[in-house]
């Protein structure tokens, strides 16, 4: 069982810029800004609210269903870093690999929260950082990403002015970066031979 005494700052860094990465919420810009113009605003707290509602439902539940499926962590974690690692690629090459359905009928919670936000790469991240870091760090990890989601929901006018479509596509390639390098790290450590 983790302790607060294993906190430690660097394991917060790289799991808070792994799930940055992640959920990639400066390379969604382009797509809530055009959500917000449909739907008529954007409620910054409900989709806070749920996707933290999902990360957390995930990280508690999370390897309790795996068990029930049959499976262990360290499978579900390299199956994760697999899914990082073609993320990554995407986020390197600006190729979608994965197509999310766009419904304008949808609001704050769909396609927002899910999968905007709390993705199927999100929840498998979530899973996967339990086999390398430390409960508490994960969960400082996930707080401070609702905290950075939630500005980022409240300000998306002034990002859109502030970073412009090259900034924004920059950005993106740079955490494609990390995410990879992330991707190997936890594919290595679950790796048992």
């Amino acid at each position: 069982m983790d302790s607060f005494s294993d906190i430690q700052l660097s394991e917060i860094i790289t799991v808070s810029l792994t799930l940055f990465a992640v959920i990639d919420i400066l390379g969604s810009i382009p797509i809530l800004i055009s959500l917000k113009k449909k739907m008529g605003g954007i409620s910054s707290v409900q989709a806070t609210l749920v996707s933290g509602g999902l990360m957390l439902l995930f990280f508690f539940a999370g390897e309790k269903a795996l068990k029930f499926m049959g499976l262990d962590v360290s499978s579900f974690a390299i199956a994760g870093s697999i899914v990082l690692f073609i993320l990554a690629i995407e986020m390197i090459l600006g190729h979608d690999f994965f197509k999310a359905e766009k419904d304008s009928k949808s609001g704050n919670i769909v396609p927002i929260a899910f999968p905007i936000i709390a993705g199927s790469g999100t929840l498998t991240t979530i899973v996967s950082l339990k086999a390398a870091y430390n409960q508490y760090n994960i969960l400082i990890g996930i707080l401070i990403n609702l905290i950075i989601v939630f500005i980022l929901l409240q300000s998306i006018d002034f990002m859109e002015k502030l970073l412009g479509p090259s900034g924004i596509a920059v950005v993106r390639k740079f955490f494609g970066v990390v995410l990879l390098a992330i991707a190997v790290k936890i594919f290595k450590a679950n790796m048992h031979l």
